[in-house]
Parts: C-alpha cells; sequence; structure tokens
C-alpha cells in the first residue's frame, strides 16, 4: 500500500497516510478536524535492487577496456592506414 503525505491548509499540521489506491481521499486533518486536510505533491521513495536496473547496470557507462577484441583491432588498423607516406617509424605525429 502506498504512503501519501498530506498537510492540513488551516493549522499546517503534517502527516503520512498509508492508503490503498482506490480509496477515497482523506479530507477532515486529524489535529482540528477541518475539512482542509490535503494531499501533497511528494517524490516516491524506494530502491529498485538486483541486476536489470540503471543503478546497477547502466549507471556507469560502458568501460573503455571493455571493447571487443574485433573493434581495437580495426582501430589500430585504421590509425596505422591514416599516418601519411612522408612519417617515419617512431615519428613524434602518432
Amino acid at each position: 500500500m502506498p504512503i501519501y503525505d498530506y498537510q492540513c491548509s488551516s493549522c499546517g499540521h503534517k502527516a503520512e497516510v498509508m492508503r490503498k489506491v482506490s480509496a477515497a481521499s482523506v479530507e477532515a486533518c486529524p489535529q482540528c478536524a477541518k475539512e482542509t486536510f490535503s494531499k501533497q505533491l511528494s517524490a516516491p521513495s524506494f530502491q529498485l535492487t538486483g541486476s536489470g536496473w540503471y543503478a546497477t547496470d547502466f549507471k556507469g557507462g560502458a568501460s573503455k577496456s571493455a571493447k571487443p577484441a574485433d573493434s581495437a583491432a580495426s582501430e589500430s588498423a585504421s590509425e596505422s592506414s591514416a599516418a601519411p607516406a612522408a612519417c617515419a617509424t617512431g615519428c613524434a605525429c602518432h
């Protein structure tokens, strides 16, 4: 069951109320008994655990060391083929 934040606009009383989603909203303030107790907009507070969630699988992004061997080999081949013909082995430009 979800927990909702409520606040009375008359006396300022705040409370967390556990209610079914299908239940009617609470309107009477338990402190002053006026009909000014309303649901507040609040952020959900739950944590998804296990694998397959952003925090466990995607938050850090792909590491550069995790490249497949084929892509690393093709990158080094393209870098060596991009060198100008006038460069000698061991030059400072690569």
